[in-house]
């Protein structure tokens, strides 16, 4: 079973194929905790002798999905050119599973799942920060199970501050879109100057749908974004990554 740590979106326009926890995304890049491939598994169906095939399920919000077209890539990139070698693809039933069948056994370097009809894709990362994809070892005349895959969409809009404004620190309240199936919110804010290595909030969970904010700002340029959660912890949406605003 491949080890998973987080998965993350991209939106790929060079090899058109994938983009998982849904929406219309622009290329922004998120995580959310998978779940854990159970060891009872039952095999769809056999491979072909001398390939392999990889089984698992995609859903979204806590619900299987039907018809989401996953990649398995020879080799990937995420930043330049994303899925390119060779690549096979399937389609998830209604019960939201799939099956990627006879595949030549190898190392492949990444597994996508498309953000419904975007052009985002899903993907397992692992390591220090999420910066690589999962590896999938397909062994011949085997099956290889891997974890369920979240889609989140890319669809949550920002309310106050607006991209490009320019606000005061006092009595600042940030404020955002409620998200369909919500339970809570986490926002981050990061500094824009590279100089400042630390942020003034990251990942602080809101039970509504706006934030006062109460630590001192510096007059710099911020960029914020927030994460929307159902109830089972699972990531639905997160807003646009590039969202600026200037503390005057």
């Amino acid at each position: 079973m491949a080890c998973v740590c987080i998965a993350a979106i991209v939106s790929l326009t060079s090899c058109k194929e994938e983009s998982k926890s849904p929406q219309t995304t622009s290329g922004t890049t998120g995580s959310a905790q998978p779940e854990a491939a159970s060891p009872a598994e039952v095999e769809k169906k056999k491979p072909a002798p001398g390939t392999g095939n990889v089984q698992g399920k995609v859903l979204f919000n806590s619900k299987p999905v039907a018809n989401i077209e996953v990649k398995l890539c020879e080799s990937f990139s995420r930043f330049i050119g994303g899925c390119s070698g060779k690549t096979y693809t399937a389609r998830t039933d209604k019960s939201g599973e799939y099956v990627i069948a006879n595949v030549k056994p190898k190392v492949y370097e990444a597994l996508l799942a498309r953000v419904f009809n975007t052009d985002a894709y899903v993907f397992a990362t692992t390591g220090i920060g999420g910066l690589s994809s999962s590896k999938y070892d397909v062994a011949a005349d085997k099956t290889l199970f891997t974890s369920p895959t979240n889609l989140f969409k890319g669809d949550l809009k920002l309310l106050n501050p607006k991209a490009g404004a320019k606000v005061s620190a006092q009595n600042l309240e940030l404020k955002w879109a409620a998200y369909p199936d919500a339970a809570y919110y986490k926002f981050s804010m990061y500094p824009e100057d590279t100089k400042v290595t630390t942020s003034p909030y990251i990942n602080e969970r809101v039970d509504g749908t706006s934030f006062s904010i109460e630590k001192p700002l510096e007059k710099r340029t911020y960029r914020w974004q927030v994460n929307a959660y159902n109830s089972d912890d699972r990531k639905l949406s997160e807003s646009d990554g590039d969202i600026k605003f200037t503390i005057k």
